[in-house]
This record gives C-alpha cells, sequence and structure tokens, in this order.
C-alpha cells in the first residue's frame, strides 16, 4: 500500500534500515520529522523523471541547489564528488537489462550517501535494486548507509561480470568455428557488435574503477570498518573485467582479419583461375581471329581440311602453353 502511494509522489520506495539486516518501508507523508535510531538508516529511492521528484529534492530533502542540480542533470558519466560532512555523491552506471534493452545502453543510477541516509535517482529500473529488496525483505540484506552503497555497487558489478562472459563466449565460439572448418565466414554484422559492445562498456566501466579504488583509499567516518577491503575487491574485479573487454575487442579484430584474409586468398585464387584461363584462350582467340578476316588468301580457304588443320592449330597451341605453364610453376 505505502508503495502505491508513493508512487503518486515519484518514490519508488522509502525504507529504513533496521541495522540487522532488515529494513520497513514507510510512506511518504511519514518523511517529515522522522526520528532514526542510532542503528537505523534510510534509503529513498526515486524516480528521476517524476515532477514531484525534483519538488521534493528542491524543497523538502535539505540538500543545497548545487547537490540537487547534479542529481537532476540530463548527461552524466560515473563520478564521486566529495562533499562537506563527509556526506558523498556517487554517479555509477549498470547493464541495462530491461526488456528490448541493448545490454551496452547502460543505465545510470545516482546516489547521495551520508552516515544515516541514502538518497538514489534512477531514471530506468534496475535489477539491482529489486535484488537488495529481497535481501532486505528476507533479512540478509545490507545493515547501515555505507553497506547499502557496498551492496549496490556489488550487484551492478556481478551485472557486468555475466555480460562479459557472454561476449568473451562468443569470441570463443566464433574462433572455433574458424579453426574447424576452412569455408567459415562469420558474420560480420554480429562480429562487429561485439567490439562495439565492448568498446561501451569499457568507456563507462574505466572511470568507475577510478571510483572504487578512491572509495577504497579515501574512507569516510561513517563507513564500516571493512568497507575499504571490499571496495578494492570490487576495483579488483573492473580492473580484470576490462583486462577481459580489452582482450575481446582485439579477438574480435583477428576474428575480422581472418575473415578478410580468408576473403583475400578465395579473392586471389579465383584471379588466378580467371587469368590462367584467359591466358590459354588468348592466342587461340588471336588465331581465330586471324584466320576470321574477311579477305582473300587465307590459308586453307579452299582445303575440305582447313578446318581440322586450324583446330589442331589451336590444340597445339593450348598444349604448347600448358607445358610452358606447368614448367614455370604457375599451375
Amino acid at each position: 500500500m505505502f508503495e502505491e502511494d508513493n508512487a503518486q509522489w515519484g518514490l519508488v520506495h522509502a525504507l529504513v534500515l533496521d541495522g540487522k539486516g532488515g529494513a520497513r518501508s514507510i510512506a511518504r507523508t511519514e518523511l517529515n520529522g522522522l526520528q532514526l535510531q542510532p542503528t537505523e538508516s534510510l534509503w529513498l529511492h526515486w524516480d528521476r523523471s517524476h515532477p514531484q521528484t525534483q519538488t521534493w529534492l528542491r524543497k523538502s530533502s535539505g540538500l543545497n541547489e548545487f547537490v540537487c542540480d547534479l542529481l537532476l542533470e540530463e548527461n552524466t558519466r560515473p563520478r564521486m564528488v566529495p562533499l562537506p560532512d563527509a556526506a558523498l555523491l556517487l554517479f555509477l552506471r549498470g547493464i541495462n537489462l530491461n526488456p528490448g534493452a541493448e545490454p551496452e545502453d547502460m543505465v545510470s543510477v545516482r546516489i547521495f550517501a551520508e552516515a544515516q541516509r541514502v538518497i538514489s535517482l534512477r531514471l530506468r529500473p534496475l535489477r539491482a535494486t529489486d535484488e537488495l529488496l529481497v535481501q532486505l525483505a528476507e533479512g540478509r540484506g545490507p545493515k547501515t548507509a555505507s553497506e547499502l552503497i557496498l551492496s549496490l555497487a556489488q550487484y551492478l558489478t556481478e551485472k557486468v561480470q555475466a555480460l562479459v562472459s557472454d561476449l568473451s563466449e562468443v569470441v570463443d565460439e566464433e574462433e572455433e568455428k574458424l579453426d574447424s572448418d576452412e569455408r567459415y565466414t562469420p558474420e560480420h554484422g554480429s562480429v562487429v557488435q561485439i567490439r562495439r559492445r565492448a568498446a561501451s562498456l569499457r568507456r563507462f566501466l574505466a572511470p568507475q574503477r577510478e571510483i572504487y579504488a578512491q572509495l577504497a583509499r579515501n574512507n569516510c567516518p561513517w563507513f564500516v570498518e571493512d568497507d575499504a577491503s571490499y571496495w578494492n575487491e570490487l576495483n579488483n574485479s573492473l580492473i580484470r573485467y576490462l583486462e577481459e573487454l580489452e582482450l575481446t575487442r582485439e579477438r574480435v579484430g583477428l576474428v575480422l582479419e581472418t575473415e578478410d584474409r580468408r576473403l583475400n586468398v578465395r579473392m586471389n585464387r579465383t584471379m588466378y583461375r580467371f587469368g590462367i584461363i584467359t591466358g590459354i584462350f588468348l592466342p587461340m582467340s588471336f588465331l581465330t581471329g586471324l584466320l576470321g578476316i574477311n579477305v582473300g588468301g587465307i590459308p586453307g580457304a579452299d582445303s575440305h581440311w582447313g578446318f581440322a588443320v586450324a583446330c589442331l592449330l589451336m590444340l597445339g597451341v593450348a598444349a604448347g602453353q600448358w607445358w610452358l605453364f606447368r614448367r614455370l610453376r604457375w599451375v
């Protein structure tokens, strides 16, 4: 019921984390004057496109105009902005798993985080937040604000791993087909799409890796003690995925080079055969053209054996050319 009421205000969900791995949902009207216990944290997840979201951020959130402008700006890239009082602004990207969407058309989540409050905004649904809700409902979710943003980053990174593995497997299959069948020709469009996806993912993941590295180095006072280790592990994971994406791009380049090389070999072989055939028939064409001149004095014009002699002459020329080509190792 709360979720239906909240949706009218652009609030996707409002949860109070109990500090034990669970959470309770609250209505939009309960935000004013809400008192949190020392072990509790508030998570507000908003639909950025809803007009009421912008109104609440600017008038009721307590955030200054600079922070609101950053959270609501149209185009952004992964980055981290430290704020006064140990607060953070995080702009992260995740794989687009919405129906009919391209995975590399990544979705953005914008996060304002402080000791006991996390405000996140999305334009399109995120599978990572859905999984967090399931964990919280089962009582095994994040306990604090710092664990909440860490868990969200972990889920976003896990989705990247699945897509990177899928791209690598597709390239593996193409390489196996090329190795096992000399006549196999990969579909150029699908191979180029793999390369485009790898480049697009790398474009957003590279700055996101820097964010994880900064969070691992610069612990906020309200971070849980071992958060730095987890952020460092996420950083290492993204480094591995970036290396895998770069390797995938290089392997796709080799697949395309192999395709071009095989195409050139087949084309050269075909042109070579045409050249041999042309070389054999060119002298015979010259002889037939010469003997076909409509003037007097053509040898054998009045003889019954003239045609047979001309054919034998052309066969002799062809046989001589064939012998010469074999001697020169052209055929």
